[in-house]
């Protein structure tokens, strides 16, 4: 940490600049003949096709398996942020920083069947090897516009075709820049519909400020870049999100990390425009936090943060337009000693803000710790948040998995899943030291949320992703209604690929078991293996790693039981 410290200090000094820590200078390309260990060169394929599912207090929650997006032997993903296509739900798009056979550059990872398949790049033609911190957004009009660090400073691309081909490099700011998020106002209602926004943290003066630029022709040019705050003395701003409210509104968060080691994240930033980002309403301290930064966390040779990020809720229900940040923390209460997801809410546009509300779950003061929080309110006004969480794990160091908090009444209080199917033994990136990304990422549609992660679990960092579908418990939201009678019905859509829906009815409480075998009678996946309570059910099956066939799916609950068949076609 001192050589670190030492060697940021010498960088500033020559830019003229104090010694803030830009956190995207400690994340360089690989250099030179690199091999990754040996205990790292191995292939590790995910055969789970279970549907896990949690009945809780006032909801059931059915998460999917953990899927790669682009899985890669040769390819390092991390830093990642998934987008929805404002309009069709069926489109997402990931960004994620890349290395790949010692490249270095940025990924982009599409679905436009609703996350049933990926594809992608792993180096996008348009950056170089300069690039680093991925924030893309899609527009009114389907435009992917992917902002990112790179030569001369801020830059942008753009691809009218779901990723296919990108246009070059534009430059919306030049000089040293930092950590950036962007976002586009979805609201056709606003007089700013289609204007997306690009934020950053501008290293180029002394205490770095939040930086705002927008563009009103999906991304071909870039205007109105301006400084939004002016950083409270003895610290600076960094770590930002941006996100448009329900009638055009613009949000910005970010961390204001004091000016010298460690850095730590002191108190939220917040800055609010209702004129398509021209002028801004700014409070430098909009609350207090206390934020995790760390060069290595939790006895694990990684690097973390307490950096903000923003949800907004554009529902249209009864908290339509409220605003949530979420960050890191720890010894500043709600958080206890050790890292926990603190949420902070304001019901008036960002004016006045909540006391925080500890988002996870877990006995508080455990000695296990939650980190890299991404929050999405979904098309119901349900708030989601996913991160980082070894509440299952003995002791400092061991591993680690993906969980996420849901809330349904404004964050009030909550309920725990875990969405990722496998752990993973924390640690920086291979030939990269203890950096190993920044945040991860999460989105909605359709009715499920997508949390996305990275981790090494197949020896090489990957990006994943997992379908969550929330509901209420009882008969398709319904309680009061409860089947007559035990239904297996016909899987729709049928033929199908590689996405197909069954649904069963239960008259009462029961173990079940919903199986899928192919012609032989071997097994292709067990969808759902738990105690269900009466009700009816819908599972997604994925048969994207399996060949065309007949398929039989069958359902045991209890002493019912009962088969049918199914055909995919590819």
């Amino acid at each position: 940490m001192k050589f670190f410290a030492v060697l940021l200090i010498t960088i500033f000094a020559i830019a003229n600049v104090p010694a803030q820590e830009k956190w995207s200078t400690s994340r360089k390309p690989v250099t030179g003949n690199y091999t990754k260990l040996p205990s790292e060169n191995y292939s590790w394929q995910n055969t789970n096709r279970t549907t896990a599912v949690y009945q809780l207090d006032n909801m059931v929650i059915t998460v999917g398996p953990s899927v790669r997006v682009l899985p890669s032997s040769n390819a390092q993903q991390d830093e990642i942020v998934l987008v929805r296509h404002p309009i069709n739900q069926n489109i997402m798009f990931g960004g994620a920083n890349t290395t790949a056979g010692g490249v270095y550059g940025q990924g982009g990872y599409i679905t436009t069947d609703g996350g049933a398949t990926w594809t992608g790049n792993n180096l996008l033609s348009p950056f170089t090897q300069s690039s680093s911190d991925p924030g893309p957004t899609i527009d009114k009009n389907g435009v992917i516009i992917f902002t990112t660090l790179d030569s001369p400073g801020m830059v942008a691309a753009y691809s009218t075709n779901n990723g296919v081909s990108w246009s070059g490099r534009i430059t919306i700011q030049s000089g040293s820049v930092d950590k950036n998020f962007a976002a586009s106002d979805d609201a056709p209602s606003s007089p700013y519909y289609g204007r997306s926004y690009c934020v950053w943290s501008n290293f180029a003066v002394g205490q770095p400020p939040i930086m705002c630029g927008y563009t009103t022709n999906s991304g071909v040019s870039w205007t109105g870049v301006m400084q939004v705050n002016t950083p409270l003395s003895g610290h600076y701003s960094q770590g930002c999100d941006v996100m448009c409210g329900p009638n055009g509104e613009v949000y910005i968060c970010w961390a204001a990390p004091t000016s010298a080691s460690p850095y730590t994240e002191d108190y939220c930033g917040f800055a609010k425009s209702t004129n398509g980002g021209t002028s801004w309403t700014v409070l430098n301290n909009a609350f207090d936090m206390n934020g995790i930064r760390a060069t290595t966390f939790n006895g694990w040779n990684f690097r973390v943060n307490g950096f903000t990020r923003i949800g907004v809720d554009r529902s249209g229900g009864p908290r339509n337009g409220w605003i949530y940040v979420v960050a890191a923390e720890k010894n500043l209460a709600p958080a206890g000693s050790d890292a926990d997801v603190i949420l902070h809410s304001s019901s008036d546009g960002g004016a006045t803000w909540s006391a925080g509300v500890r988002v996870n779950q877990d006995p508080l003061n455990n000695g296990k710790v939650q980190f890299f929080p991404a929050i999405r309110v979904d098309e119901n006004g349900g708030v989601n948040i996913c991160y980082y969480d070894n509440r299952n794990y003995p002791s400092i160091g061991d591993s680690c998995e993906t969980y996420m908090s849901r809330s349904v009444d404004g964050g009030a209080t909550w309920e725990d899943v875990k969405v990722s199917d496998h752990a993973w033994k924390v640690k920086g990136e291979a030939g990269l030291g203890t950096y190993g990304g920044d945040y991860i990422g999460i989105s909605s549609g359709n009715g499920k949320i997508f949390p996305f992660w990275f981790d090494d679990k197949t020896g090489t960092m990957q990006a994943w992703v997992a379908a969550v579908t929330p509901g209420t418990v009882g008969i398709n939201g319904n309680t009061n209604e409860i089947p007559a009678s035990f239904e297996l019905n016909q899987n729709y859509p049928n033929p199908f690929n590689p996405n197909t829906t069954i649904g069963f009815a239960l008259p009462s409480e029961q173990n079940v078991k919903l199986e899928v075998f192919d012609m032989t009678g071997k097994s292709a996946g067990v969808l759902v293996n738990s105690d269900l309570k009466a009700g009816t059910y819908k599972f997604d099956f994925n048969a994207s790693e399996l060949a065309s066939g007949i398929y039989f799916y069958k359902l045991t609950a209890g002493n019912f039981v009962s088969t049918k068949k199914m055909i995919l076609v590819k």
